[in-house]
C-alpha cells in the first residue's frame, strides 16, 4: 500500500474576540516562516448560548474555520484562545471536544505543540489558560514547547510573554496590537516550533 506524503506544515489554530490572538497567531507564524516551513492558520466559529454553532459553513471574512483533516495533516501544532476566567473560550472547547477520533487514532501524537492567549488585564488568568490549552496537547500525546528565557524579552516585557507560551495583554497600552516584545515572544516560539519540525522524520 503506497504511503500519501503531505508536505509538513505548523498548523496555528485560534480563536479571537478582539483581534489580539489572531495578531499573537500571526506573530508565530512569521516566527515559523522564517525557518521556511509552511504555516497554515486556522479559526473556530462561535457558538451560541445553547453550544450549538451558529456560523456558516465558510467565513465571510478572514481564516478559514480548521477541519479534523488540518490536525491529522499537520506536522506540529500553535493552539490559541483568549482567556475566559482562566479558561479557553467556548468555541475552542467546542471544536476541541470533538477531536475524540483523532485521540483514539493517535493523530497527534509525537508532534510538537504551542499554546498562546490574551487577557484584558495583567494577571488574568495568562497561566491557567495556558495550562489549559496544554492540556489538550497533553491528552492527545503531544510534545509541548514552551517559551524560553534565552528569548531576550522574557526577560524585559512588561506585558505579556510567559515560558508557557506567548501571550498579549491588552490593558498595557489599551490596545490589541502587540508590544514588541510580545511580538518577539511570539516570534521567537513559533521559530522554534519550525525548527523542532524540521528536524523530525
Amino acid at each position: 500500500m503506497k504511503t500519501i506524503m503531505h508536505e509538513k506544515y505548523l498548523l496555528i489554530l485560534f480563536y479571537s474576540g478582539t483581534g489580539a490572538v489572531k495578531n499573537l497567531a500571526h506573530a508565530i507564524a512569521d516566527g515559523a516562516e522564517k525557518e521556511s516551513l509552511t504555516v497554515k492558520i486556522r479559526t473556530v466559529p462561535k457558538v451560541s448560548a445553547n453550544t450549538e454553532a451558529t456560523e456558516p459553513n465558510i467565513p465571510e471574512s478572514g481564516e478559514v474555520y480548521c477541519t479534523k483533516q488540518d490536525l491529522i495533516n499537520c506536522s506540529g501544532l500553535a493552539l490559541g484562545s483568549p482567556t475566559r476566567f482562566g479558561s479557553m473560550a467556548a468555541p475552542m472547547k467546542y471544536f476541541l471536544d470533538s477531536t475524540g477520533e483523532l485521540w483514539a487514532n493517535n493523530e497527534l501524537e509525537d508532534k510538537p505543540g504551542c499554546v498562546f492567549t490574551s487577557t484584558g488585564s495583567m494577571h488574568g488568568g495568562q497561566e491557567m489558560t495556558l495550562f489549559n490549552l496544554m492540556t489538550f496537547l497533553l491528552h492527545h500525546g503531544m510534545v509541548c514547547v514552551g517559551s524560553p528565557y534565552s528569548v531576550k524579552a522574557m526577560n524585559e516585557t512588561k506585558s505579556g510573554g510567559t515560558p508557557y507560551g506567548p501571550s498579549h495583554v491588552s490593558s498595557f497600552n489599551n490596545s490589541i496590537e502587540l508590544t514588541p516584545h510580545e511580538y518577539q515572544i511570539a516570534h521567537a516560539t513559533g521559530q522554534r516550533v519550525a525548527k523542532l519540525i524540521n528536524t523530525l522524520d
